[in-house]
């Protein structure tokens, strides 16, 4: 009896140790529901080539593979004197053309309408003067004084002066109305057409400076200073550290488990003592066969679903492409 009572003891002591670290868990002796649900996966590859959206000479190239870039950083030039020349073209082109407008808005100017005014009294007159030389060649011919070609000159005279009266007056009446409404019209179409171009210009010119789009590490530098480039070449391949993203799969039967905003813990091989936090961001509505990265204890037929995982804060440690193990928190946990 004395040995029967240190045994049982001994014994109760390890069946509380192996439940305190998991041994029912690891042997199947819980139940499915607590469980603790576990999926495999990695670290997303996210990278991007870089290039201009012009051609050009590549004059500056400021990183290096390896480097960090911040969004913005100017990373390579084009030699921008071209585009600076179609930029100072479109200036010039645009404010030619602004200045007709202006031109057709304002109108004639008083003293070229008093200008018209007086030709138009000039033309009055030399009309007054005609009709005085016919007038005077009328009354002579029946008496045999002049001839009827001298009655005929001073009737053309007449005629002729009469004409030029009439132009001189609509000419007044012309500038007195001003610009036409269609012309003024046209004249901003083609102010607006030069504007755009200008912006165009601009842009291009603008376009000669490569950015960084985000936050990344320089991959590869493709090409060296003096390399003439055009807009389907790449000058850099730009790896992006955020968002990081988490690629797994899950099977279909606990596809349930999951929700999009659900939390979950992902850690690394390298640091599985410290994990990190993150967000279910999408579940593919599309089934498919499970690739050959998954790691999963299922056969290679059965149906998986595509997760993306965002990680909320991410430290240095988590690279891309780098296996990392999902932790979900299950039923009873959730509960607590």
């Amino acid at each position: 009896m004395k040995r029967i009572l240190p045994l049982a003891l001994l014994l109760l002591v390890a069946a509380g140790a192996a439940w305190w670290y998991g041994l029912p868990e690891k042997l199947g002796w819980l139940p499915e529901a607590r469980r603790e649900f576990v999926l495999y996966g990695n670290v997303d590859i996210r990278q991007v080539s870089l290039g201009f959206r012009v051609s050009g000479r590549l004059s500056e190239l400021h990183v290096d593979e390896g480097d960090v870039v911040k969004s913005g950083t100017v990373l390579a030039k084009l030699d921008a004197a071209p585009y600076e020349f179609a930029v100072r073209s479109g200036e010039a082109n645009a404010a030619a053309l602004r200045a007709t407008l202006d031109k057709l808005k304002a109108g004639p100017r008083p003293t070229e309408i008093a200008q018209a005014r007086a030709a138009y009294d000039e033309s009055l007159a030399d009309l007054e003067n005609a009709n005085l030389a016919y007038d005077r060649a009328r009354q002579l011919r029946p008496q045999g004084t002049i001839s009827e070609a001298s009655l005929d000159q001073a009737t053309a005279a007449r005629a002729m002066a009469a004409a030029r009266s009439d132009s001189a007056g609509e000419a007044l009446k012309l500038l007195q109305e001003g610009s036409r409404v269609e012309d003024i019209a046209a004249a901003d179409a083609q102010v607006k057409a030069a504007e755009a171009s200008l912006a165009s210009a601009r842009t291009s010119l603008a376009d000669t400076e490569l950015r960084a789009p985000n936050d990344g590490v320089i991959l590869s530098r493709v090409r060296e200073n003096g390399a003439i480039v055009s807009p389907a070449d790449t000058v850099f391949v730009l790896s992006l550290t955020k968002p990081v993203w988490v690629r797994s799969y899950i099977a279909e039967p606990d596809l349930g488990r999951l929700h999009p905003s659900m939390k979950v813990s992902v850690a690394s091989d390298t640091a599985p003592d410290k994990p990190y936090e993150g967000t279910i961001g999408f579940i593919s509505p599309v089934a498919e066969f499970t690739p050959k990265s998954v790691e999963t204890p299922e056969l290679r037929t059965d149906l998986v679903y595509r997760l993306r995982i965002v990680i909320d804060q991410p430290g240095p440690d988590l690279r891309q492409g780098m296996p990392v193990t999902v932790r979900l928190p299950t039923p009873a946990a959730g509960g607590q």
